[in-house]
């Protein structure tokens, strides 16, 4: 198979750009932190390693491992990850203190994400002191944890609420003190793509620092605005598996990562083949279902009903589907149901070696198209099987097909 992360799209060359282009896009993956704060989520030590050897499998660069001023099996679990973990980096995401970047430096990971409000109603609600205090504290403690050995990034929690003056003091401090990175959060997703790249455009505008996204999902916009943070700009993005994380939860990383590639031609490290198998893993150490129709990982987006989609797709491929499952290490699927064609049930007859002529393959149609009226559920192979040894059995003896005048209407 093609490498996945340098993959050019050769079948619509006019939509589909070459990935290798720009600078690869630098994938932050918070399932094991954000993704556990979404509400009656939590996961084991074993969960968590077990996690974060796919999310390191899988290709992303940064895994955000959790926090250790928790303490107890949090700090377990994030210097275990540390040990295992053979090529992301592994961060611990602290508040700015140097309490937390002391029980991040216990672990043994060598890199912090040190969070700070940065909007007047969050400083207000957690210091009780004027905005000074933000930039007090991390020209305090960002050399401090420098001083211990750890690479600084700098998180301006609630930054999409705040004075865009003040944050243009919060990344200039954050620089002189030694951070590499800024972390941008929309933390309430409340914003929309123009305004993140416009956002984005302008914090590109005032600083070489590493500028990273992280976007909420609370009105359905946080992949749409991770990639317009990247068009503007951002060096790297934050994500979690299947968008898990509070609230409505995060930019989902199989979303993100496919969108980038597929409409702005960027690439990541991220192994397309071992998104779904890692999706899988997540939902379950979560307890969350994934919905058969989420994009990318869902069970249903590479299955097809329609008898008109059907009848194109068996000539070619790309008139139904943008994305060509093999990538994902998936198969088309093909549902018998309400809206099938005879060149479906023919397909599928042919499939499974049941003879079938024409009369007696639309009398099957007819059977077909009833069957999920009455049972609320797609047609399985087993009720193909019968519908086809019932028309035959008919036929064997005399019957006709179908009364006159029933014949189904043919949708290919």
């Amino acid at each position: 198979m093609q490498d996945l992360a340098t993959l050019v799209w050769e079948r619509e060359p006019s939509d589909w750009r070459d990935a290798t282009v720009a600078e690869p896009v630098g994938v932050n993956d918070s399932t094991l932190r954000d993704g556990e704060q979404a509400p009656g989520v939590a996961f084991t030590i074993a969960e968590k390693v077990a996690i974060a050897r796919a999310l390191d499998a899988a290709g992303v660069d940064e895994i955000e491992a959790g926090t250790p001023a928790m303490g107890g099996d949090e700090t377990e679990a994030l210097a275990e990850i540390n040990r295992v973990v053979r090529h992301a980096e592994v961060i611990a995401w602290c508040r700015m203190s140097e309490a937390d970047v002391d029980a991040a430096w216990r672990t043994g990971v060598s890199r912090v994400n040190l969070s700070v409000p940065t909007s007047e109603r969050q400083i207000r609600a957690k210091y009780q002191a004027p905005a000074e205090e933000v930039l007090k504290r991390i020209a305090r403690v960002v050399p401090y944890a420098r001083q211990r050995g750890l690479l600084v990034a700098v998180g301006g929690e609630d930054a999409s609420r705040a004075e865009p003056s003040f944050l243009r003091r919060v990344v200039e401090r954050a620089q002189s003190a030694g951070a590499h990175r800024f972390r941008f959060a929309d933390t309430l997703g409340i914003l929309d793509p123009f305004a993140t790249l416009d956002v984005f455009r302008a914090l590109r505008a005032m600083t070489d620092l590493e500028l990273e996204f992280h976007g909420h999902d609370d009105i359905g916009l946080a992949t749409a605005n991770t990639l317009a943070a990247v068009r503007g700009g951002a060096t790297h993005v934050s994500v979690c598996v299947t968008g898990l994380g509070e609230r409505a939860g995060n930019a989902a990383l199989e979303q993100v990562a496919v969108a980038l590639a597929r409409t702005s031609g960027r690439s990541t490290k991220v192994r397309f083949d071992r998104l779904a198998a890692l999706a899988d893993l997540v939902a379950a150490a979560a307890c969350r279902r994934i919905a058969e129709s989420r994009p990318i990982v869902g069970s249903c987006v590479f299955s097809h009903e329609s008898g008109l989609h059907i009848s194109s797709l068996l000539r070619d491929p790309a008139t139904y589907e943008a994305l060509d499952p093999a990538l994902f290490g998936r198969c088309r699927r093909f549902v018998l149901g309400k809206h099938s064609g005879l060149t479906a049930v023919r397909h599928a007859l042919d499939t499974l070696g049941l003879a079938a002529d024409d009369a007696q393959a639309r009398q099957v149609l007819r059977l077909v198209r009833a069957h999920p009226v009455a049972t609320k559920r797609p047609v399985e192979t087993a009720d193909l099987i019968g519908f086809h040894a019932a028309v035959s059995a008919r036929a064997k003896i005399g019957l006709r097909p179908d009364p006159p005048g029933t014949e189904p209407l043919d949708l290919l």
